[in-house]
């Protein structure tokens, strides 16, 4: 966090860099986002055209908070981001970035007047982002937890984000939950992985199937299976359709049997849980909890909190971001 001697220098840029949309935000010690603006990620040709691009946009907010001279640093979380290089590798959403790797953080840097840039994937920002400012406050060991268009992870060790020999550790998104011919295909090119089921879109997979093997009653029935997505399957659960209720409990459970594996090899005080599907509360987070405390080891019982991510959704990503830059050192 900021001190005194950097009181010249109170605010970082933090960039959540989606497939769809990169979001800025100038943010100060407390976690205020003080100016934000935006581009769409994809459309350019290379990743220095894309920089250009962001630092065009950025220029305007910059001199609302008084100037280059007033940043600290920079943080990017990002798909594929390796914090140990800077770099964005063979990202599959990324137009410029899918078939190579990227030094954007050095790209960055040398387009921001030489400002440090330090650059992590996007559930590992999230597990900073929770830390520094959110219900992982004064916690070492917990694991982050992101239901998104993917599952991915953030897991804190000892107070220390867990990066591995590569800078990649941490993808429990890709831990088999299906083994063999029945596990679904997952967009790593595998098969049975954990995000394939439990991520937004695992959801609506999910859906698709009971209402095709099925012939039970459900308000998705009035949809087309094409458009069904995880937020019409909460809604549906929310005024009690019973289908929806168990894709849930489906979900949920199979949630909670990879975290009872995961308690086995970093004991975890909480499991912090962030993205568009915990809004569905209860209904994810009850089954995810029953699962858990049936599958997990005798000595883990009764220890790991299960929580909401404390931040807010809108902002979440970009003040994760801006976490990465106030730990440059």
């Amino acid at each position: 966090m900021i001190n005194e001697e950097q009181g010249i220098k109170p605010y970082v840029i933090g960039l959540d860099l989606g497939g769809t949309n990169s979001v800025f935000g100038i943010v100060d010690a407390r976690g205020d986002i003080k100016a934000t603006t935006a581009i769409k990620t994809g459309g350019f040709n290379s990743a220095e055209d894309y920089v250009k691009a962001s630092v065009e946009a950025l220029q305007p907010i910059i001199e609302q908070v008084g100037g280059l001279g007033k940043i600290k640093a920079m943080g990017i979380g990002a798909p594929n981001g390796n914090y140990y290089k800077g770099t964005i590798e063979k990202a599959p959403n990324l137009p410029w970035a899918h078939d190579t790797i990227v030094p954007l953080a050095k790209l960055f840097s040398e387009q921001l007047g030489g400002i440090p840039v330090a650059l992590t994937n996007d559930a590992n920002a999230a597990a900073i982002g929770e830390m520094v400012y959110g219900v992982a406050r004064g916690m070492k060991n917990f694991i982050v937890i992101t239901l998104g268009t993917g599952v991915g992870s953030g897991i804190v060790v000892n107070g220390q984000l867990l990066y591995g020999h590569d800078g990649f550790a941490g993808e429990l998104g890709h831990v088999t939950m299906v083994r063999g011919a029945e596990g679904r295909s997952c967009g790593c090119g595998r098969t049975g992985c954990l995000e394939a089921y439990c991520s937004a879109t695992g959801v609506a997979r999910t859906a698709r199937e009971l209402l095709t093997k099925t012939d039970r009653p459900s308000i998705l029935r009035e949809m087309k299976l094409e458009d069904i997505t995880s937020l019409d399957v909460s809604i549906a659960a929310g005024k009690g359709d019973e289908l929806a209720k168990e894709i849930y409990e489906f979900t949920g459970k199979m949630l909670g049997e990879a975290c009872a594996d995961f308690a086995a090899f970093s004991s975890p005080e909480a499991f912090i849980f962030f993205g568009g599907m915990v809004k569905a509360g209860h209904l994810i987070m009850d089954p995810i909890m029953k699962a858990y405390d049936e599958h997990v080891l005798p000595i883990f019982r009764g220890k790991a909190q299960f929580l909401v991510s404390g931040l807010d959704g809108a902002s979440a990503a970009v003040l994760g971001a801006s976490a990465i830059g106030w730990e440059i050192q």
